[in-house]
């Protein structure tokens, strides 16, 4: 079964990270593994695999949990949050750009399931914004079912290369190289590359809270 992984620094474990975390933040809540499947909408089983670092969830089962939980995502993947870096310029700022800039050889990457991988263009921990290049392989897409998705926030994306089929509402929407598209993330949403190509894109999701774990 497909794996969750973060490079950069070391593979990503979930039977490490993403999976004791998530039961941490279940058992925290006081909820069940039936019970957090029932609210989400998944099968306890998928809870219990991801739990036990078998199975990675997709795209639209992370946005749950973490929705659910009111967990981070940085959080359920053992991203911590970094020192507080003053501005350049300002007593104890430190020289090279050092917790502002995000190398692309250093940074974190979720592969999910479904065809679908996260890169983090954020050099630290932020509760209240993904910031990410997102690739979907040829026919992946955000949910392992194709049901549409919705979430807390506000999203934004910029597709880099390749051509991808974005459903928002009641709206089919083809995505090429310098298409943008905003919308409300409680907007029912599901993404799918239907070609034979890798999409790239950069996405960013504004969240109106920050995640409580």
């Amino acid at each position: 079964m497909t794996q969750a992984a973060v490079a950069g620094g070391g593979a990503f474990d979930p039977a490490i990270g993403l999976g004791p975390r998530l039961r941490l933040v279940r058992e925290e809540r006081g909820l069940s593994a039936r019970e957090l499947a029932r609210r989400i909408g998944c099968s306890a089983s998928l809870i219990s695999q991801i739990e036990r670092g078998v199975s990675a969830p997709s795209v639209g089962v992370l946005y749950a949990l973490a929705t659910e939980l009111a967990a981070s995502l940085d959080y359920l993947f053992g991203v911590e949050p970094g020192p507080d870096t003053p501005p350049p310029g300002l007593p104890g700022a430190l020289p090279d750009g050092h917790g502002l800039v995000q190398h692309a050889a250093s940074r974190a990457v979720i592969d999910l399931a479904s065809g679908v991988r996260w890169e983090r263009l954020t050099p630290s921990s932020d509760d209240r914004t993904d910031f990410l290049e997102v690739i979907y392989k040829p026919d992946g897409h955000s949910t392992d079912e194709r049901r549409a998705l919705r979430h807390d926030g506000y999203e934004y994306g910029l597709i880099l290369s390749g051509t991808l089929q974005a459903n928002v509402g009641f709206e089919r929407l083809e995505l090429g190289p310098g298409d943008s598209i905003a919308f409300d993330s409680s907007i029912p949403h599901e993404y799918w590359n239907r070609t034979a190509s890798d999409v790239r894109a950069v996405w960013v999701v504004v969240h109106r809270e920050p995640g409580r774990a």
